[in-house]
């Protein structure tokens, strides 16, 4: 009894130690049953695994010997260099394991035809069975070739059952009724997409016809299933397509009709390694792997993911330059250097120097600054005073500086002194730097604006266009003629810069705008009375009389126009625009000049003889008279061609005794019929064809101040009331038997440009007797 209880004590210790060797067995095979799945690298070599059959890459969880592959569904059959799909026929080119598919060939279907029509024993047959695998949908279309064609398809999934069918059918009489484009579009060739879920084909070819007609381009007819974008069609193949087998995906995956939430349940078969992420595979085929983000290699194996070293590859990490680039598992980090802060990255906050760092390349680059400084200041000083010297004596003398020296030279000292030659900055601070804002009125020779001076005085800038010499000449003209004239309805010239790559002028700054304006605006026109109307004109006719006759030089202003005639908030007139005046030499009467001015007021003798007079300017003045009368247009091209004219049509008005069917309705011409008769005349006077028969702007001006004289010299509390009688005399005479084809006129002046000679000759030569 003693001696088995020993011998007890002695098996205690044997029996404890095969448990604890089964335990660790246990615990061994559990760990390697866990791995079975998603073996490693290291076991499928000791396995013998290869990895390569013929050009085609064949790894997990495909494979060609025993243990090597997922299960028989992944087994690829290499025989002879050639890989194969189970113990199959059916050939592989491809295995694309991050998307799930395979790419395999298959034959396509044929029937041909003789010219009698009879079959041909040469006809291919069509068929593919697949067992976990299915023919994807969205990569690939049934596609039917021939031009007597009815192909189809007979589809059934991969258990074999719900047996669908489709197809399409191809016509054409002839050759060259088929595109050959490349496209499928139905003629010679048709297309349609198959259902998903498919895993068993046979495709069938027959004709209509038996080719009958057309065998000598089409014997026959071909139908197959093929992947989208592999396929190109050709009219040459109508004739022969040579092609036995076309390229088909195919989707697979993992399990079977098994989700990914469902299949990390069962860590013995889960099929995905470490470091990779489940997807769910196309409907009814399960799941496949992929590698996570920064990791690459075969997600079906237990380490086939490896991590990629970003660092190594400037395009793969958005490390700024001047930090570094630290790899970890599946990622990387930037690190700013010593000194910098922030997180390095491109695409976060870089990096930024610390305050020390800052503090001491600021000093440095203070130091450095000011030693350049110091060092250079004094030939940046030279250099830079030379070369303004120079741009604004390159301005100057591109402007007509040179030019305007010389002719301000010939003039009396009050006169030079009186033009102020202002500096660029001046201007520009006056314009708000030429805002368009201030943009008051655009003409021939430049733009107006209007400016405010450091004083505040209210100016007119005028900027010339760039011009070529010619133009240079009418500024400089323009300059030389206003400082000689000294008149109180003249547009005053203030002063010019030179300084700019386009010449400037500075005038007096009119504030009501132009007469054209009041007299064609309706509503101004309306506070356009008949008295301040006779008085423009008298003033107007009193500067052109001064230019004629009074000034040390005869001046003829060549584009007198009711724009340019510029109206106070007084109504007081002031005569502008100089740029086309010319002064005319004491011992000269005429010039010979290139004809300038704008249709509608321009002298027809002028445009004749290309001889400028004094009397040009008369005739000039006389539209602008006959505008102040009627506050019609000077030409209306829209109008018959009797009234274009406003001249034309006046004196056509006046030689028929209906002036009064042409006054502006703005006019109230009770008690001014006498004035406006005998402004009319003088109009008509100054209108004659022949310039030596108008009477000068003396005479004219002496006529209109005479006519306000006389208007002056009547008391304004006496009031003269004509009897009905000497009403109907005076205005019945004039105003009945109107005429309706004395309309008004309306269109807009027109630089000259326009042929009007042949407007202006038609006049009838006795208009102005």
């Amino acid at each position: 009894m003693a001696s088995s209880q020993g011998m007890q004590l002695q098996l205690q210790p044997i029996i404890m130690m095969l448990v604890l060797v089964q335990l660790v067995v246990v615990v061994i095979f559990s760990l390697s049953a866990a791995t079975i799945a998603a073996p490693t690298e290291q076991e499928l070599k000791n396995l013998g695994c290869t990895n390569r059959c013929g050009n085609l890459d064949i790894s997990y969880p495909f494979g060609m010997e025993a243990n090597c592959y997922l299960n028989d569904n992944f087994f690829i059959n290499c025989s002879e260099s050639q890989p194969y799909l189970w113990d199959t026929n059916i050939g592989v080119t491809n295995i694309l394991h991050e998307e799930g598919e395979l790419r395999i060939t298959n034959y396509i279907s044929r029937r041909c035809y003789n010219q009698s029509g009879n079959l041909l024993p040469n006809d291919l047959y069509s068929w593919l069975t697949l067992a976990k695998f299915s023919i994807s949908n969205s990569k690939n279309k049934f596609t039917a070739i021939g031009c007597d064609t009815l192909g189809s398809v007979q589809m059934a999934d991969k258990n074999g059952s719900s047996v669908v069918a489709t197809g399409c059918n191809s016509q054409c009489s002839s050759y060259d009724s088929v595109p050959n484009d490349g496209s499928c579009s139905g003629i010679g060739c048709c297309q349609t997409t198959i259902p998903k879920g498919v895993g068993q084909i046979e495709v069938f070819v027959n004709s209509f016809s038996h080719h009958v007609n057309i065998t000598y381009f089409n014997p026959c007819s071909y139908a197959f299933v093929v992947e989208d974008g592999a396929f190109h069609f050709s009219t040459t193949y109508l004739k022969d397509f040579n092609s036995m087998e076309v390229p088909i995906l195919l989707d697979w995956g993992i399990g079977d009709n098994e989700t990914c939430e469902e299949a990390k349940k069962n860590q013995t078969s889960y099929a995905c390694g470490d470091n990779s992420d489940c997807y769910e595979a196309q409907i009814g085929l399960g799941y496949i792997c992929k590698c996570s983000k920064g990791y690459e290699g075969n997600a079906y194996i237990s380490d086939g993911c490896k991590d990629i070293d970003e660092c190594a590859d400037p395009n793969l990490n958005q490390c700024v330059e001047e930090s570094k680039c630290l790899n970890t598992p599946g990622n990387y980090t930037c690190y700013c250097p010593k000194r910098y802060h922030g997180d390095g990255r491109t695409d976060g906050t870089r990096c930024t120097a610390g305050r020390v760092l800052v503090l001491q390349i600021v000093i440095g680059i203070a130091i450095g600054a000011l030693t350049v400084l110091v060092s250079s200041s004094w030939l940046y000083w030279i250099f830079s005073k030379r070369k303004h010297m120079k741009l604004k004596e390159k301005f100057f003398k591109q402007n007509g500086g040179l030019m305007l020296k010389q002719q301000l030279s010939r003039l009396e000292r009050p006169t030079r002194e009186a033009i102020k030659i202002f500096t660029l900055e001046e201007l520009k601070w006056a314009t708000n730097n030429y805002d368009d804002n201030r943009i008051v009125g655009r003409g021939g020779f430049g733009t107006v604006y209007k400016g405010i001076l450091v004083d505040n005085t209210t100016v007119a800038i005028k900027k010339s266009q760039i011009m070529n010499q010619s133009q240079i000449e009418q500024f400089i003209n323009e300059v030389v003629v206003l400082s000689q004239i000294n008149h109180r309805n003249v547009v005053k010239l203030l002063g010019c810069c030179l300084e700019t790559q386009v010449p400037l002028l500075v005038y007096e700054f009119i504030t009501n705008g132009t007469l054209f304006e009041h007299i064609h605006n309706h509503i101004k026109a309306s506070n356009l009375s008949w008295e301040n109307r006779l008085r423009i004109a008298a003033e107007t006719a009193g500067v052109l009389s001064y230019l004629h006759s009074a000034a040390s030089v005869p001046i003829i202003h060549r584009d007198v126009k009711s724009t340019n005639i510029l109206l106070d908030d007084n109504y007081i007139a002031k005569v502008s625009d100089f740029g086309a005046s010319r002064l005319v030499p004491l011992d000269q009467d005429q010039l010979a000049t290139v004809v300038q001015g704008t249709l509608g007021y321009l002298d027809p003798e002028y445009m004749l003889t290309n001889q400028l007079t004094e009397k040009s300017d008369v005739y000039s003045f006389g539209v602008v008279l006959v505008e102040l009368i009627t506050g019609k247009k000077v030409l209306s091209f829209d109008k018959p061609e009797k009234e274009r004219s406003l001249a034309r049509y006046f004196l056509s008005c006046m030689k028929n005794d209906r002036l009064f069917q042409v006054i502006d309705e703005q006019i109230e011409i009770e008690g001014i019929v006498e004035e406006l008769t005998e402004v009319a005349n003088i109009a008509k006077r100054c209108l004659i064809v022949k310039g030596e028969e108008r009477p000068t702007m003396k005479e004219v001006a002496m006529e209109l101040e005479g006519l306000i004289n006389k208007k002056m010299m009547k008391h304004p509390w006496v009031k003269i009331d004509l009897n009905g009688e000497e009403s109907e005399h005076l205005l019945g005479g004039k105003l009945s038997g109107f005429e309706l084809d004395c309309t008004t006129s309306s269109s807009n002046t027109t630089t000259i440009g326009y042929d009007s000679v042949r407007e202006h000759m038609m006049l009838p030569t006795d208009g102005g007797r």
